[in-house]
């Protein structure tokens, strides 16, 4: 462990009901009406979470009182804007589990994460080679695969949903076999909420020596995560989706692997030393952060793990699970909605707090824009997954994804809009 990682304490959380009226009055934006002149329902949370003020306090604290680049510096101010960055590091660290907070890579995001693992893990793979992702993935998770898969000649195999919405155990554990090297695939869809079996699926794919890639971008915000138990050889989410802020996310890998892989971004601070006949490059992580980071996201990101480990994983967790049961149930005795996936239970333990719905004769854009005027944000459209949608035989959906500063009151709020939608198109 380098100098920069000092024995911390680690957070000793209470566990708590969730007091939603406090917590809502940590995030500045709730005291501003939706452009309706209404309270803003946010239930858009797959998409980005909202910010408390006291991440937007760090970022401001960095840029108000110690501005100045990392790692380079010997002034003071340079000294401890690197001591904030790399205890960013061993926040994050903690927070998922990871036993070396050198395995922790800043990125630019979930997406960035995982083009790089596309286009390094492909690397020393020939003809022949497979890499399989899940058919519910998200874009970010599937077309980076589909370009290195066409650059290096290899083949692309899908592990099937069924009707359910849910991964098919025993067709993945058909087509995953000897040929398979990468298996990537999500913790929880974006689309429908559904949480996968990734300790089951990384043990199908270590049997066979394959690598397995999980996009946890869904997962974090709402469920504990511990990615050496789960069984991952690497890891990735983002910043913006967990109160923190845009322009930063997290690759964690196995560190034997990392250092195994090669830099995807060349330049200063990725390097050790440099000739005019080559360069070679420093140890992991920073080899993979090449230039100027995002430091004042990165502060702002360690102060939402903090914030999150207050509210406790477990309490939001079981909070988002009875704000979805809660709506689920009445969205179902509403009548001309159509949930996806069709006759879910409520309250079915493999899910998150994501809602995928249609109203009866009302396109989703229309239905957004009048669950709009009631102040409530959702979203409607193919959700960046269009192969899962085009399976459960729709083109578009409605979401309604819950955090928790969310109430019933909001579940509430959303059915009368849905009624108000129903009753303008004479549903």
């Amino acid at each position: 462990m380098c100098a920069f990682y000092k024995k911390s304490r680690r957070f000793n959380g209470i566990v708590n009901p969730m007091n939603t009226e406090q917590i809502k009055k940590d995030f500045s934006i709730f005291s501003h009406a939706a452009r309706s002149g209404k309270p803003l329902v946010y239930l858009d949370n797959a998409a980005t979470s909202q910010t408390p003020d006291e991440v937007l306090e760090a970022m401001n604290a960095y840029y108000q009182k110690y501005r100045s680049n990392i790692h380079r510096g010997v002034y003071a101010i340079a000294e401890r804007a690197t001591s904030a960055y790399e205890g960013a590091r061993l926040a994050v660290a903690e927070f998922i589990g990871a036993g070396d907070p050198g395995e922790i890579i800043f990125t630019r995001g979930t997406t960035e994460g995982l083009n790089i693992l596309a286009s390094r893990l492909t690397l020393g793979l020939s003809a022949g080679d497979e890499v399989a992702v899940s058919e519910m993935e998200h874009h970010a998770n599937l077309v980076p695969w589909m370009q290195a898969v066409k650059a290096r000649g290899l083949t692309l195999r899908f592990l099937p949903v069924r009707k359910d919405g849910r991964l098919d155990i025993e067709a993945a554990r058909a087509i995953i076999g000897p040929r398979v090297k990468i298996v990537s695939l999500c913790h929880a869809s974006n689309a429908l909420g559904l949480v996968n079996p990734v300790h089951e699926i990384a043990d199908m794919a270590h049997a066979h020596g394959a690598v397995v890639v999980v996009d946890g971008a869904q997962s974090v915000p709402h469920l504990p995560v511990n990615v050496e138990e789960l069984g991952a050889d690497f890891f990735a989410f983002s910043g913006h989706k967990m109160f923190g802020p845009t322009g930063i996310g997290v690759l964690w890998g196995k560190k034997a692997l990392l250092e195994k892989m090669e830099p995807f971004l060349y330049g200063g601070d990725m390097i050790q030393e440099v000739t005019l006949d080559g360069a070679t490059w420093t140890d992991v992580p920073w080899k993979f952060e090449g230039g100027t980071p995002p430091i004042a996201e990165a502060i702002g990101l360690a102060a939402a793990v903090r914030y999150l480990r207050r509210l406790g994983m477990e309490n939001v967790v079981r909070h988002e699970r009875e704000l979805t049961r809660y709506a689920l149930e009445r969205m179902s005795a509403l009548g001309g909605v159509m949930l996806y996936p069709a006759g879910d239970a409520p309250d079915a333990p493999d899910r998150i707090g994501v809602i995928a719905f249609n109203i009866e004769k009302v396109h989703p854009h229309d239905a957004a824009s009048i669950l709009d005027r009631h102040g409530i944000a959702v979203r409607a459209g193919h959700h960046c997954a269009m192969p899962l949608l085009r399976k459960l035989g729709i083109n578009f959906s409605l979401r309604a994804s819950f955090s928790a500063y969310n109430t019933r009151e909001d579940v509430d709020l959303l059915i009368a809009a849905i009624a108000d939608a129903q009753k303008i198109f004479h549903v």
